[in-house]
């Protein structure tokens, strides 16, 4: 691999076999998900499932895209305790998944730090490409905002997603109207794309491969420019900071800011090289690899005592700061991912229980990093007192 990597500046236009190829690839997928979806639906109405968001609901903006809502487990509905809110964006391409995919992620997350939890939903590419789904969540995140019937604390917000929902998040959050109006004061983003000039079989290149892992096999997927050509206007500039946001300006970003890479993913790179580019440190080049060559020595724990698996900065005392973390020896999905994906029950025991430390160390970011001086100006309940224990 060379210092450069292959990059373009603009989408390109494919030829026509290969248009052909991609739309056929893309609509089939699409297909083959609507049907599973509609199977589980079925199966679904006679077997109810256990876990169920508190709230479904439609705004009359959005009325096609209704959103899912979590309280903490123990919330008492009748109370005037407002709650911090954390609005959740989910992944698939931009062109598949649906907010559902992170129901047991956020039903967790809300019991575990004590708050409410939005699962937002947006439509998808090609037949809505680039930027139907930015403003779709724009429009979302502001009726949410205005719904009265709803405890937000809107002194405390974060804005979070997966994958491509990363890339939302941290996209969304740049628009005047949230940066002005709804001022999140975090956005965090897990597995994200934040950078569409690079290919994607050059961004294979640029990530440790662990053939001893079994898991290593899902950092392999191709279906990266599948995606792209189907969420990306031909001719588009792939600079543009709404489509990568890895050329975003950070004051056009939330204050506070914490970037999540999964070292067998092929897009742990360039969120690496955002986090070092947005705290002021050195980006890393295309040839570093994020990470270490060999498996963690416990399989089951975060790295929290190395730089290349976690750092932060702050600056203005305390007014800003970025967040970096990389979890080890896992790829991307990890974290949403059903036990019997799995061929071990040690695989999907270390999954897990990484998963829940990194929502748990989110949380007390939240808690105590971003939504401090919203705390201290409110004369809220203090930071400690928000979270729960969650087994």
């Amino acid at each position: 691999m060379t210092d450069t990597p292959l990059a373009q500046d603009t989408q390109p236009q494919l030829h026509l076999f290969s248009r052909l190829y991609e739309g056929t690839c893309i609509i089939t997928a699409q297909n083959l998900a609507m049907g599973m979806k509609w199977a589980q639906q079925w199966y679904q109405w006679f077997y109810p499932p256990s876990l169920k968001p508190n709230y479904i609901k439609m705004y009359e903006n959005r009325p096609q895209l209704p959103i899912r809502i979590f309280f903490p487990r123990d919330y008492d509905q009748t109370s005037p305790q407002a709650l911090p809110t954390v609005f959740i964006i989910h992944g698939g391409g931009f062109c598949m998944g649906s907010p559902e995919d992170d129901d047991i992620w956020s039903e967790r997350f809300a019991t575990m730090h004590n708050a409410l939890v939005i699962e937002l939903n947006y439509r998808k590419a090609p037949a809505h490409p680039f930027p139907t789904a930015i403003y779709d969540l724009e429009a979302l995140i502001i009726a949410v905002l205005n719904d009265e019937s709803l405890p937000m604390d809107k002194s405390r917000i974060g804005v979070g997603g997966f994958c491509a929902g990363g890339n939302l998040a941290l996209s969304v959050c740049q628009l005047p109207s949230i940066r002005d109006k709804v001022r999140p004061a975090a956005v965090f983003a897990i597995c994200h794309l934040v950078d569409q000039t690079i290919h994607t079989r050059e961004k294979l290149k640029m990530r440790y491969r662990k053939p001893d892992l079994e898991r290593d096999i899902r950092g392999k997927s191709s279906w990266g420019q599948t995606f792209r050509w189907s969420y990306v206007p031909i001719g588009h500039d792939l600079r543009d900071p709404l489509l990568s946001p890895y050329f975003a300006l950070r004051d056009d970003l939330p204050p506070h800011i914490f970037l999540i890479g999964v070292e067998l993913d092929h897009l742990s790179h360039e969120a690496w090289r955002m986090a070092n580019k947005l705290a002021g440190r050195a980006v890393p080049a295309f040839t570093e690899m994020a990470g270490q060559e060999k498996p963690a020595r416990d399989s089951e724990s975060l790295i929290l005592d190395d730089e290349r698996f976690v750092f932060e900065q702050v600056d203005l005392g305390g007014k800003r700061s970025v967040h970096w973390l990389l979890v080890p020896d896992e790829a991307q999905g990890f974290d949403h991912f059903s036990t019997s994906f799995y061929s071990s029950e040690e695989a999907a025991r270390a999954a897990h229980l990484k998963t829940v430390a990194y929502q748990e160390l989110v949380g007390q970011w939240l808690r105590n990093r971003a939504w401090i001086p919203a705390l201290g100006r409110a004369g809220k309940t203090s930071p400690t007192q928000t979270h729960r224990e969650y087994t």
